[in-house]
């Protein structure tokens, strides 16, 4: 027997090979969380509060992986999307409203996206005139041209990109005694600032719109619930992989900048901040991290969009198909890129403005969403013998309690702010 043959029929390979075939959905919907918005909630936090404010990413993990998990045993188990289900189990009327909603927050979205791209490519002197415009082809190129398999590793290969923030923190030669002891002892503030920041920390952990794509992607990949072991340790990676990001932004951020007592708006200034304290490599790379993960996000927010409008409606999607198969999958993504972009280029746009104003609509969808979701995985007329456990239960309804509970303070303690102030 050849060398190869002998390769080919080991046990532990073949295991690796069916396993590292599963890697995808839970990987890549976990990493576009670490979107532009997340980036700079991530870095403001470290650069505010310090290393005591990581503790925060703990329960964050669990949010993230309790939903993920859901999301894709329902798309394993009934193998249609969160659009398709939502229709057929509660109308096309709340469809078509819910999703209204979700296309003009994602639009915003987008435009955050790719003034992340603009803000990353300003740091290297290449004007938003040029990087946007180039980065919005070079999406369309990906999409238009490539096929589910090609454009899901380059995905993966965007994801792996994201760990380049493991490089900033090492530089920025961090106390990894105190960033351990944030976890074990963590310090809680007692104010409304720190508040609304550990809210938003938890918060961007979860957007409606990565419901819709996580599913859609388990189906585009065939995943069933044979594959559960394997699919399920996709997004627990995926999961793993979000939050050690997440702390190593916090990191870089809270061993330079709040120990220099620097404060910052966004991401984009953090990267400038980062080079006197770590140096121009860090700078660059924490600079290279935010372009991957805007560019990330900016293919995948259009993506999904239209994913699940095209799924609620009845009309083909999917990145298999070319373009003449599903006109209005392409048209609609076409459209949600060149608005966000439009948008970015207008001179003096008002970013933070669409920024807040996307993500208050995200907060009055999210509870939607989670609802619909939890009254469909306990369904057995739709999940069969796969509904939620006791335990998934508990730990599902609880999650989705206090991820509205969060986002309704979220909208609530700006607001009794502005009343104060008037």
């Amino acid at each position: 027997m050849s060398a190869w043959a002998k390769l080919k029929e080991n046990a532990v390979l073949k295991n690796t090979l069916i396993f590292l075939s599963m890697l995808g959905p839970g990987v890549i919907t976990g990493s576009v969380d670490n979107d532009a918005g997340g980036i700079t909630t991530y870095s403001v936090a470290g650069a505010t509060y310090g290393y005591p404010i990581i503790w925060t990413l703990l329960p964050s993990f669990i949010v993230l992986l309790v939903v993920q998990e859901m999301n894709m045993r329902m798309g394993a188990c009934t193998g249609k999307g969160l659009a398709d289900l939502i229709r057929e189990n509660f109308g096309i009327k709340v469809t078509f409203w819910i999703f209204l909603g979700l296309l003009i927050a994602d639009i915003g979205n987008t435009a955050t996206e790719f003034a992340g791209v603009a803000g990353s490519m300003d740091i290297f002197g290449i004007s938003k005139y040029i990087s946007v415009p180039l980065t919005a082809a070079g999406v369309w190129i990906l999409v238009t041209k490539g096929n589910y398999k090609i454009s899901e590793r380059i995905f993966l290969l965007f994801s792996v990109c994201l760990l380049s923030y493991v490089f900033s923190a090492i530089a920025a030669k961090p106390d990894w005694h105190q960033v351990a002891l944030a976890f074990v002892k963590p310090q809680v503030q007692y104010n409304k600032d720190y508040l609304i920041m550990v809210l938003g920390i938890v918060g961007t952990t979860i957007a409606p719109w990565m419901q819709f794509y996580m599913q859609s992607a388990v189906i585009e990949k065939g995943t069933t619930m044979d594959d559960y072991k394997l699919a399920f340790a996709d997004v627990v990676i995926g999961c793993i992989a979000t939050i050690a990001v997440a702390i190593f932004i916090m990191v870089a951020c809270a061993a330079t900048l709040h120990v220099n007592n620097i404060s910052i708006n966004e991401a984009k200034d953090a990267a400038l901040a980062l080079k006197p304290f770590a140096g121009a490599f860090a700078s660059g790379v924490f600079a290279f991290g935010l372009f991957v993960a805007s560019v990330f996000s900016a293919t995948i927010l259009p993506l999904a969009t239209s994913f699940y409008i095209c799924e609620a409606f009845g009309f083909s999607a999917g990145i298999d198909k070319q373009v003449e198969e599903a006109p209005q999958f392409y048209a609609l993504f076409a459209a949600i890129m060149i608005i966000a972009c439009v948008i970015i280029l207008i001179p003096n746009a008002p970013l933070i403005a669409i920024t807040l104003w996307t993500q208050d609509i995200n907060a009055m969808l999210l509870p939607v969403v989670l609802i619909s979701m939890q009254l469909m995985v306990n369904n057995p007329e739709i999940m069969g013998e796969h509904v939620n456990n006791r335990l998934q239960n508990i730990i599902g309804w609880s999650t989705t309690v206090i991820l509205i509970t969060m986002t309704a303070l979220l909208m609530i303690l700006p607001a009794l702010d502005f009343l104060k102030t008037n």
